[in-house]
C-alpha cells in the first residue's frame, strides 16, 4: 500500500527538502540531484527553443529570472504554478508535467504526491474523503507508526522514522493556517476496525475529537447506516488555491493523479458537496465520534 493518504513513500531516494514551512518561510532548497539537472535541462531547452532569455521567460510566466536560473540549473525546487505556466507558454507538450513527476522532494514524500503536497502547504480550503485509512493529517503517532510497521515490502526502522516525521510535519498545517478551511468526511468502519488495537483506536479517537474543535476543521462521519452515497467511486481531495484555481487529486495503490481539468474537478466538487449533505452533521458527528471513545 502506498500510505493511506498522503502518498508517503517506501524508499528514501527521495532526498531534499522543497515544501514551504508551516508558516509560510521558506525552508532551505533541495539539495542538488539528477532529477532536478534533468528537470532544469528541459526547462532551458524548451526556453531556449521559443527563443526567449531568462528574464524574457522569467517576466512571461511570473517569476524573476534569477529564480528561473536556480531551476535551470538544478538548484531550486519549481513550484505548481511555475510548471504549469512554463507548460502553457512552451506549447502545452506536457514535457514538464511528466518530468516533474520524478523530481526529488521532501524525504518521505512520494513521487506522484508531491506537487499535491505544495498545493496542499498553501490551499485556501482543502476538503478530503477517505473511505480506506484515517486522512494522514488526522492521524495519531502510534495510528500512523502502525501503518508504516505493516507496510509491504518491511520498511527498516530509520525508514519507519523518517516517514512518521514527514506525516507527523504535515499535521502541523493544521493549526499554522487558521484561516484555511479544512473537511473531512470518513467512513465510520475505519474506526470499527481497531486498527492497531484498542489502544491505538482510543488515541486516534482522541485526536480526531482534538481536531474536531479547531475552528478551522470540520470533521463529519458517513455512518454504516448510509447505504449508498456520493463517494462510492473511492477517496478524493480537492482544494482552493490562493489564486482561487481548484485542483482535485486522486490516490491509488503506487499511483496518485493530480486532475486540474476544470470539468472533473467540478464533478469532484459536486460529489463532496453531496456527500457533506449525506454525512452526519458536525454535531452528531463528534458526540459519536465521543460515544466510541466512551465504549472502548
Amino acid at each position: 500500500m502506498t500510505d493511506e493518504t498522503d502518498g508517503t513513500e517506501r524508499e528514501e531516494g527521495t532526498s531534499g527538502d522543497a515544501l514551504p514551512r508551516r508558516g509560510g518561510t521558506p525552508q532551505a532548497e533541495p539539495e542538488w540531484s539528477d532529477s532536478l539537472r534533468t528537470f532544469g535541462a528541459v526547462v532551458q531547452a524548451l526556453r531556449e527553443h521559443a527563443g526567449l532569455s531568462r528574464a524574457e521567460f522569467g517576466l512571461r510566466v511570473g517569476y524573476s529570472k534569477h529564480t528561473i536560473a536556480s531551476v535551470e540549473q538544478g538548484r531550486r525546487m519549481p513550484d505548481v504554478a511555475l510548471i504549469e505556466a512554463a507548460e502553457a507558454l512552451t506549447g502545452e507538450t506536457g514535457a514538464l508535467r511528466s518530468a516533474a513527476l520524478h523530481l526529488s522532494r521532501e524525504k518521505g514524500l512520494a513521487a506522484w504526491f508531491r506537487q499535491w503536497a505544495q498545493l496542499e502547504a498553501k490551499a485556501l480550503t482543502l476538503w478530503t474523503y477517505e473511505c480506506r485509512l484515517i486522512p494522514g493529517l488526522l492521524q495519531s503517532e502510534p495510528y500512523a507508526r502502525t501503518l508504516f510497521v505493516n507496510q509491504l515490502p518491511p520498511l527498516e526502522d530509520e525508514q519507519i522514522e523518517a516517514q512518521l516525521t514527514v506525516r507527523l510535519d504535515r499535521q502541523r498545517l493544521l493549526r499554522e493556517r487558521p484561516n484555511t478551511a479544512y473537511s473531512f468526511i470518513i467512513e465510520e468502519h475505519l474506526l470499527l476496525r481497531n486498527m492497531g488495537g484498542q489502544d491505538v483506536t482510543r488515541g486516534q479517537l482522541d485526536r480526531l475529537i482534538e481536531v474536531a474543535e479547531l475552528r478551522n476543521v470540520e470533521i463529519q462521519v458517513m455512518t454504516l447506516e448510509r447505504h449508498s452515497h456520493a463517494g462510492l467511486h473511492g477517496p478524493m481531495r480537492v482544494l482552493e488555491t490562493p489564486e482561487n484555481k481548484w485542483f482535485g487529486y486522486i490516490e491509488g495503490q503506487e499511483s496518485g493523479q493530480l486532475v486540474s481539468d476544470r470539468k472533473v474537478v467540478s464533478i469532484l466538487k459536486m460529489r463532496y458537496a453531496r456527500m457533506r449533505s449525506q454525512a452526519l452533521t458536525l454535531d452528531d458527528s463528534l458526540g459519536l465520534l465521543k460515544r466510541m471513545r466512551g465504549a472502548i
